[in-house]
């Protein structure tokens, strides 16, 4: 963490904004479906039942099915979830994940902001919910509210800062990016600390429960067995607000987009056991000096990818694509700004990154990224107040 990331600060700065032989094609962003708006859309995934469908979950606690089709005009509400979430700030309906074999087991799984009851509780006094539901046994396009079984329950101490990924792994395993609870700077410490929950990517077994549990833990976990009360379901420590992770559908590696505080936006490859710095670091730079100095250098993972604040100040994580429809982008690790609009692509050659260029310099709130059941790149945007929120496609120019 010394002078080689120093420069390694200034080389990705340099080449997010080089455009000069790069190997990453230009590209466009095409309305997916001019027809269909949205409010607040934060997510976009396709149900693993192989007809193709694409689910999009608005932050005030919708999620729509529709058939991924352009000239669709159609949506069906698959699940309504607006009277038990709220979406402030950043909470509400944050992630949805269909299972592996969702076709004969029916399940999905839901991340949101549980609302808050009581007298004199503040809205941001609220809890993060990981819950199973069940599809409607006569509508396909409907899971069942009444099908509710909650898995985790994670209390926040603030309102910000409530990640929110779901995805399931290539290893049939479920991963979750919770943040590290909010506050400026952590200041609960929560990156750091692995008696938290908080500011980790968690790895759990939903298909192999303990009986009293809700679910199990693999067993290859890195800390299963710690005596020190360090949770078992940690795959991963030093997130600050991981906001969108995803899995390489070829190599399975596990991509992040990780918000800063100040200074840095970062990319992380996500791997077993690995501590990615926050709070003591902000990207590959030294946030917290006292607890940089008292930790070993070597046991903080950089970031892969990184930009300033005056290329953005919200990073939101994207995917790598492996569709069929633009040779050109097939290997490029997409990622954008929500803050500044800007849309990056990158390669990686299994070691580090060997071609990295500012694509798109837009006017959207881009909210997140999707895929479509043939590895098809989608990015979902946020109204700007004279339109709503849209669905847009990456194309190769």
């Amino acid at each position: 963490w010394g002078s080689t990331l120093v420069l390694g600060v200034w080389l990705a700065s340099s080449a997010v904004t080089s455009r000069a032989e790069e190997g990453i094609p230009d590209i466009c962003l095409e309305p997916a479906f001019p027809k269909l708006a949205f409010d607040r859309p934060l997510w976009l995934t396709h149900v693993q039942d192989g007809s193709g469908r694409l689910v999009v979950l608005e932050q005030p606690g919708k999620a729509w099915i529709f058939e991924n089709r352009p000239e669709t005009a159609d949506r069906k509400l698959y699940l309504d979830l607006s009277e038990k979430t709220v979406p402030y700030i950043e909470m509400g309906l944050l992630g949805m994940a269909f299972h592996p074999k969702f076709s004969e087991n029916g399940r999905i799984f839901v991340y949101y902001s549980e609302r808050p009851e009581g007298a004199g509780r503040h809205i941001s006094e609220h809890d993060s919910i990981l819950a199973r539901f069940s599809v409607d046994r006569t509508d396909r396009d409907r899971a069942d509210p009444d099908s509710e079984s909650v898995l985790m329950r994670i209390p926040e101490p603030y309102a910000n800062h409530n990640g929110g990924c779901v995805l399931f792994g290539p290893d049939g395993f479920l991963y979750l990016g919770p943040g590290d609870g909010g506050g400026a700077g952590d200041p609960n410490g929560n990156g750091q600390k692995r008696k938290t929950l908080l500011g980790k990517i968690l790895r759990i077994d939903v298909d192999r429960v303990p009986e009293g549990k809700t679910y199990g833990i693999p067993k290859d976990n890195p800390f299963v067995g710690a005596a020190d009360g360090t949770r078992e379901e940690i795959w991963a420590l030093g997130m600050r607000n991981p906001w969108r992770f995803s899995f390489d559908r070829e190599t399975g590696d596990l991509w992040a987009g990780d918000v800063g505080q100040y200074k840095m936006e970062e990319i992380d490859r996500i791997e077993k056991g690995k501590n990615y710095g926050w709070n003591a670091h902000e990207g590959s730079l030294v946030f917290d000096p006292i607890r940089a100095q008292r930790a070993d250098p070597a046991s903080f993972t950089p970031p892969v990818a990184e930009y300033g604040a005056h290329l953005g100040k919200s990073v939101t994580g994207g995917y790598v694509y492996r569709g069929k429809k633009h040779s050109g982008l097939v290997g490029v690790y997409f990622y954008a700004d929500y803050v500044s609009g800007r849309v990056w692509g990158l390669r990686w050659d299994g070691a580090k990154v060997v071609a990295q260029r500012e694509l798109l310099d837009t006017d959207l709130r881009i909210s997140s990224f999707g895929e479509d059941a043939a590895g098809e790149l989608y990015l979902t945007a946020f109204g700007n107040g004279r339109e709503p929120g849209r669905i847009y496609r990456i194309v190769q120019k």
